[in-house]
């Protein structure tokens, strides 16, 4: 069977991820469980480039087809901020995901709502001989200035899906699996990554 290692140590991505793809037959493997512990900086320009530097690096020291993802949280009122700098929108050293919320929050206060925003997410696939191939997705709503959920993890609980009138924090695994913008880019991945497994045949 095709061993696919999934290139973080997020948890509640690693979730996310495990759950999107656990129906296909292949071996899905944590850098904890291989015993990888590699730090690969994210100082691209891209989603594209941050993921397929973790996605190659990942791959070549653990021998085997890696997926990786960058994603990031792009408010119109900011210009686009805080994008690729999603992970460490907060000058604070050791800062939280409620530092970087309270962070964000701040930036906007005074600005006109509604704070219009949309999370982008771009997943590479990696072989150790260095092949790389793409998918993206992206999900749009806004920031709302208080809290909402218990689920989720990073902006969830200030992003609304505006449809739903419920933020990210807010929605069940399954329903965020449907969603968000790395369920969309993981489930655009599917198709490449079944390929790979009638490859392995």
């Amino acid at each position: 069977m095709l061993k696919l290692l999934l290139a973080s140590n997020n948890p509640g991505k690693l979730r996310e991820i495990l759950a999107l793809l656990d129906d296909l037959p292949v071996e899905l493997l944590t850098p904890l469980q291989v015993g990888l512990q590699l730090e690969v900086a994210e100082d691209g320009n891209t989603y594209a480039e941050n993921a397929s530097r973790k996605a190659l690096a990942f791959s070549r020291a653990g021998g085997m087809l890696t997926l990786a993802d960058d994603s990031g949280l792009e408010v119109e009122a900011l210009h686009g901020e805080p994008g690729l700098y999603s992970a460490r929108y907060n000058p604070k050293p050791g800062a939280t995901d409620a530092d970087r919320r309270t962070y964000l929050l701040q930036k906007l206060k005074g600005l006109p709502r509604p704070w219009l925003a949309r999370f982008r997410c771009t997943v590479a696939l990696a072989s150790p001989g260095g092949e790389v191939e793409f998918a993206e997705g992206a999900c749009p709503g806004e920031i709302i200035p208080q809290e909402r959920g218990q689920d989720g993890f990073g902006y969830d609980p200030i992003f609304l899906l505006t449809e739903l009138d419920r933020t990210m924090a807010e929605l069940s695994m399954q329903e965020k699996n449907r969603l968000s913008h790395r369920a969309r880019a993981v489930l655009a991945a599917r198709p490449l990554l079944t390929r790979w497994i009638h490859s392995e045949k």
